[in-house]
């Protein structure tokens, strides 16, 4: 039985997710300024023409990891949200799913801090754009809890934001003393407390 023969679309889409994943495992062991285009591009089995094909620098890729995480987390948890059953299990559940990866994922974030904090002066980072994104999802989520607007609900969601990257960190250095959903726990926390806040 022959291998379907890939579309032209289809390769290019394949040639890019390939690219991306060997972004991020380069950005993770060599850092953003110690990764170049042709280690990126080596890693995953192509040329540096490759490469140019589909990014125009090492930025934009880091801009493309950045959006496909954030794309994807956003509408996994728009999926739990979505389904029924207990909302927060479910959101603990993927979180410790989630864990599983952390280290990975938190080496290249502090990474992308890292490199962020390297920017010149007055450009904003793409990492800037990220987290924008990811603060506008959770706001949605915190005002629908709250009842409130999202306006009122936007300070909240930074408070969470922050905390998940704190106990991110606080559990790669000390797995188990930070449960792999501890993140949820201090959601509920926050939240009880904005509502008592709210209450005459």
């Amino acid at each position: 039985m022959s291998r379907q023969r890939l579309s032209r679309s289809e390769s290019q889409a394949l040639t890019r997710m390939r690219l991306l994943d060997a972004a991020a495992e380069v950005f993770a062991e060599h850092g953003v300024a110690g990764a170049s285009v042709e280690r990126i591009a080596d890693r995953a089995g192509y040329t540096r023409g490759a490469f140019y094909g589909h990014f125009a620098d090492k930025d934009a890729v880091v801009a493309a990891l950045l959006e496909e995480r954030t794309r994807r987390e956003r509408e996994e948890v728009a999926q739990l949200a979505a389904s029924e059953g207990d909302t927060w299990e479910a959101l603990r559940s993927w979180h410790r799913e989630r864990s599983a990866h952390l280290e990975d994922w938190l080496a290249l974030r502090l990474e992308l801090v890292r490199h962020a904090l390297r920017r010149p002066p007055g450009e904003r980072s793409v990492l800037a754009q990220r987290e924008a994104y990811a603060r506008e999802a959770l706001t949605g989520a915190v005002a629908r809890e709250l009842g409130t607007g999202t306006a009122e609900a936007a300070f909240t969601a930074l408070i969470v934001h922050a905390l998940e990257d704190g106990l991110a960190i606080q559990r790669a250095i000390d797995p188990g003393s930070v449960p792999a959903d501890a993140v949820v726990t201090a959601t509920e926390i926050v939240l009880r407390g904005a509502r008592t806040a709210d209450e005459p």
